[in-house]
């Protein structure tokens, strides 16, 4: 997961990965535009955050919190 330090979306996203008790990787983009570029190339997306689950790309917060409502996000971290 890719994200700045202080956007709140990328405060949802960590604390909703924290309530599933599962292991990430939280890759601040803060003060790094180089990462943040690539980031954006390689997600299609200027937002943060973006979220990888093993391979696939998820999303943005929006994304990830529509996969937990559904039931879907379980089965994505299983």
């Amino acid at each position: 997961m890719y994200t700045t330090r202080y956007c709140p979306y990328c405060i949802a996203a960590r604390d909703l990965l924290d309530t599933k008790a599962v292991e990430y990787t939280d890759v601040a983009v803060d003060g790094n535009p180089e990462l943040r570029a690539q980031i954006s190339r390689l997600s299609g997306a200027r937002t943060v955050p973006q979220i990888w689950i093993n391979s696939d790309h998820v999303g943005g917060y929006t994304e990830l919190a529509m996969l937990e409502r559904s039931g879907k996000l379980d089965l994505l971290l299983g």
